[in-house]
């Protein structure tokens, strides 16, 4: 089932997020929905925070398009565990900040442990564009956003304009 996706400035996107303790029925259904809701929206990940849901759990898949299969990942409780010194410079977007995009700058490789879907202990090395992703849906685990990493005035900016698309989403949908 395809969920709504939280739009900042939101209060829950902003929150650390617990550990999953038990992978359950409901546990395996929710990924289900975040891996749907990712591709529809389109998007290259997803993390539980950005559909309300408070548990540290992301799914991303950097190698989907219309020529290749779908290659998702399933993270619970991800964790970087070592990260390179070189880093890379990507323009960054966000399903929760939509038609917004900055340069960030992190580290070009980093290794992940993470829980699968099954309960297996799961660790691997990314680097380029799946690196800055893990990395970017990570941080909506802790409460961080890709416009954190940029200046004061264009993060207000983009948060004004964010504010601004919210209050019209909501003025169409009392017109309708």
């Amino acid at each position: 089932m395809k969920r709504p996706i939280l739009y900042h400035p939101d209060a829950r996107l902003k929150k650390t997020c617990a550990p999953v303790v038990d992978i359950t029925d409901s546990i395996r259904q929710l990924t289900n929905d975040m891996l749907e809701t990712m591709y529809a929206a389109p998007g290259v990940g997803l993390a539980a925070p950005q559909i309300g849901v408070l548990s540290r759990l992301i799914v991303m898949d950097c190698k989907k398009n219309e020529v290749t299969e779908a290659k998702p990942f399933v993270m619970l409780n991800p964790e970087v565990t070592a990260s390179s010194d070189q880093t890379n410079i990507y323009e960054e977007g966000c399903l929760s900040i939509p038609e917004h995009f900055a340069e960030v700058t992190r580290p070009k490789e980093v290794e992940v442990s993470w829980l699968d879907i099954n309960g297996d202990f799961q660790k691997q090395g990314f680097d380029g564009l799946t690196a800055t992703c893990v990395q970017h849906e990570i941080d909506h685990l802790n409460g961080k956003l890709f416009i954190d990493y940029i200046g004061v005035i264009k993060r207000q900016v983009i948060t004004r304009k964010m504010q601004k698309f919210k209050r019209d989403l909501v003025r169409k949908k009392d017109v309708i």
